[in-house]
């Protein structure tokens, strides 16, 4: 499903126009993304908490040459899904 698709449920599942039911998923996406590069972690209740996950420094190396590189320490996105989601998913 990508966002238009989502929009489209949304649309039909709560009988608002597609337009009122764009802005409410583009809002609660901003908001998601909002927090967690604010460092904050946005909890779902049944669904998962979306939080941000630091990496550490670390020594990689090239593929194509086999030469050691330094990779620098940064922060990525994560997900962690929820037992009721889990179970969901798992019942399928």
């Amino acid at each position: 499903m990508n966002r238009n698709q989502l929009i489209d449920h949304v649309a039909r599942t709560t009988g608002l126009e597609v337009t009122s039911a764009t802005e409410a998923v583009v809002a609660v996406l901003d908001g998601i993304a909002g927090a967690v590069a604010a460092g904050e972690q946005v909890t779902l209740a049944g669904f998962g908490t979306f939080e941000a996950r630091g990496r550490a420094a670390r020594t990689g190396r090239n593929p194509q040459t086999g030469e050691p590189i330094e990779i620098a320490a940064t922060t990525a996105p994560a997900f962690r899904a929820a037992s009721a989601f889990r179970a969901r998913v798992a019942s399928r």
